[in-house]
């Protein structure tokens, strides 16, 4: 800002602001003859000739607001809970979250439900009907249903719905937006998400991978700029990868990782580890950089030792009931 010096009466003041000086005019302090100098002149001029303090410059336009380039709804949410957990979304109005039919648990007044056909991104829900089988298509490779459920507020103020994880476990909410807008998870991870946030499928390239992997060829593509919510069995831990750095682990306690992290499957080593030690012939490698995220407890893991103790496939009630056991089970049926 220019620094100005006044000359009245001999002597001078400042410095002074071109604003001050522009209100002394105006004021009748100074007139067009009172002399000014500031850094740069070779001698005392009158205000008169000097244009700078004639005519202010102009205000500077205001920068226009910056232009928001999110596709997906902003939604705000909160997880309940501890072993079994629920996400409640809160809704402005038209804002939507989409879903996994059936994965809902409860919502407020004027919450709209609609089935839609397709993956949930834009194209499949604006554009012609290729677009929509597109969608759909992918949905049905990866083991899902050709349609989502979206729910959108329709009223005004805020409304709710909540969505409620189907077994022990966590719920992990992930802004797609600090993961370069794509998250590779598990077929069976994704509960729900803001509108705009599209589910594809993510081929693996290598086939040992696909084989082996435990997801099959293929797992589940989340892509756009919004929130969504996985869920996972058990205690999730969550990995920083450094380029370079490899992580092994059991095939079905992956559940997700971003898109730079390489995914492969690595085989035990001998036929004896893999039969009695009970890990299985593979294992998954991870290698960064990226991030991961890992469960303690897969659902396969959890079915398989329900199902070995059900009665009906020779699984018992061992610590329950009578000391005599097994005889007093007799007379149960």
């Amino acid at each position: 800002m220019s620094k100005w010096y006044v000359a009245v009466n001999g002597e001078s003041r400042g410095p002074l602001a071109g604003a001050q000086i522009r209100s002394g005019l105006q004021s009748g302090e100074y007139d067009s003859a009172t002399m000014v100098w500031q850094e740069g002149f070779a001698d005392w001029l009158p205000i008169g000739k000097v244009d700078e303090l004639l005519n202010p410059p102009a205000p500077a336009a205001s920068a226009p607001p910056p232009v928001s380039t999110s596709r997906a709804h902003e939604i705000d949410y909160e997880i309940f809970g501890h072993e079994m957990q629920f996400v409640e979304i809160e809704l402005d109005p038209q804002e939507s979250v989409i879903s996994e039919a059936g994965a809902m648990m409860y919502m407020t007044d004027q919450i709209q439900l609609e089935t839609i056909f397709g993956d949930g991104s834009e194209a499949s829900q604006s554009g012609g009907f290729f677009d929509k089988m597109l969608g759909a298509g992918k949905r049905l490779i990866t083991g899902e249903g050709l349609f989502i459920t979206m729910f959108t507020h329709t009223g005004s103020g805020k409304g709710r719905v909540a969505f409620a994880s189907p077994y022990p476990g966590k719920i992990i909410p992930l802004d797609l937006k600090k993961y370069g807008n794509r998250l590779i998870c598990q077929k069976d991870a994704f509960l729900c998400a803001a509108r705009g946030v599209a589910m594809g499928v993510a081929f693996q390239k290598k086939i040992g991978t696909a084989l082996f992997g435990g997801e099959g060829f293929i797992m589940q593509q989340l892509d756009g700029d919004g929130y969504c919510f996985v869920h996972a069995g058990g205690t999730i831990i969550e990995r920083e990868l450094v380029a370079g750095e490899r992580l092994k682990v059991d095939t079905g306690c992956l559940v997700a990782l971003t898109q730079t992290v390489e995914y492969d499957i690595e085989y035990v080593g001998n036929v004896k580890s893999a039969i009695f030690g009970g890990e299985g012939f593979f294992y998954a490698t991870l290698e960064g950089p990226g991030h991961v995220w890992l469960q303690s407890l897969p659902f396969s893991r959890l079915a398989g030792r329900i199902w070995e103790a059900a009665p009906q496939t020779g699984g018992q009630t061992v610590g329950e009931g009578s000391v005599l056991g097994g005889i007093a089970n007799m007379f149960e049926r």
